[in-house]
């Protein structure tokens, strides 16, 4: 980091010591006319280097000294300002003493002859001179750090989206984990055969929790098997009592899709639908996917309670708010009927928005 700053700041002089040679060159030509042109430029590369001690020396203090303190609000202002007024001032008459007793004598060989050391029109050309750089290289530090106030900026905002989105994740997960443990629960309590089946299909369901889930994307195939896994465990649990249907029409099982995204649908299938059904039930689960556009459909029985106005639980929420992170083109339609609720969602899944 200190070696590319060295790097940036001497090409940043030696440009300027350049094209500051090549304005002496061209303004001192007529004064220097009995040199040849390569003694001339080399006279006024001298001269450009020779007058860099007072405009580097006032245009670091004003950037790492007063100037510094002022843009971060430390010190008391007027002071700051004095400061830089003082160094202005010191670096005014060290450019009229390096003129007169250096570049006038020895650079130029007496052939421009001295001037008062606060000659106005002197004074006004060495305050412009050491102006002009200070100025565009102040400008130049102000501007780098406005862009990376605004690079530290946008990764804060990226870090909260990112802590966000895991902590939504990992809602999801231990609500998930919570209903098959009770699957569990209640297929031992009957001394049930299948138990090893659904601690089997929980222990893969866990796997891709654990690994798979913590990636941004997965493919649409892996998240389809971890559906199918969820919705044997539901099968065993609810025996002839559920009919689910779950049909699938993907084009492509490679196309990545965000992990754990529909999870919470069928969970809440599930959990306020089938589970509030006393009599048989019903889960029809519907994905297509053409090209970038994934169509999901769910539609579950449940109790007529007069309820007609649609409200969020924990798993709805969540998966509200996991879209508006991770997707720019989607839509999602919530429909409560008497006695069936139902979800539509339709993702661009070109539109993943990266945090």
């Amino acid at each position: 980091m200190l070696m590319k700053r060295v790097l940036v700041h001497s090409v940043f002089w030696i440009v300027y010591t350049l094209q500051d040679a090549l304005l002496e060159y061209v303004w001192m030509a007529p004064v220097l006319v009995k040199y040849s042109d390569m003694q001339r430029f080399w006279m006024s590369i001298h001269m450009a280097m020779a007058l860099l001690l007072p405009k580097m020396g006032f245009t670091y203090f004003v950037m790492y000294g007063a100037g510094d303190r002022i843009s971060k609000g430390k010190g008391k202002l007027n002071w700051n300002i004095i400061q830089i007024v003082a160094a202005l001032f010191a670096a005014i008459v060290l450019y009229r003493v390096v003129s007169n007793y250096y570049i006038n004598p020895v650079v130029h060989k007496g052939l421009i002859k001295n001037h008062p050391i606060f000659e106005l029109s002197r004074t006004l050309l060495a305050l412009m001179d050491i102006g002009f750089v200070s100025g565009v290289a102040i400008t130049l530090r102000l501007f780098k750090q406005q862009l990376a106030g605004k690079e530290r900026e946008k990764n804060l905002v990226k870090e909260k989206l990112e802590t966000e989105l895991k902590f939504l994740r990992n809602q999801t997960n231990p609500h998930f984990l919570f209903n098959t443990l009770n699957n569990i629960y209640a297929l031992a309590r009957k001394k049930s055969d299948d138990t090893p089946e659904v601690v089997m299909k929980l222990s893969k369901l866990l796997r891709f929790m654990l690994y798979e889930s913590k990636k941004e994307r997965v493919a649409i195939a892996q998240e389809i098997r971890m559906l199918d896994n969820y919705l044997e465990l539901e099968k065993i649990r609810y025996n002839e009592r559920l009919t689910i249907v779950f049909q699938k029409e993907i084009d492509d099982e490679a196309q990545p899709v965000a992990p754990l995204l529909l999870l919470p649908f069928v969970e809440n299938a599930f959990k306020h639908g089938v589970s509030e059904t006393r009599f048989d039930s019903f889960v029809h689960i519907n994905i297509l996917l053409k090209g970038s556009w994934l169509s999901f459909s769910i539609e579950n029985t449940k109790e007529d309670n007069g309820a007609m106005t649609v409200t969020d639980n924990i798993g709805l929420s969540n998966v509200r708010r996991q879209l508006e992170l991770m997707y720019k083109d989607y839509n999602l339609q919530v429909t409560n009927e008497p006695s069936t609720f139902k979800v539509h969602l339709t993702i661009n899944l070109d539109s993943h928005a990266k945090l």
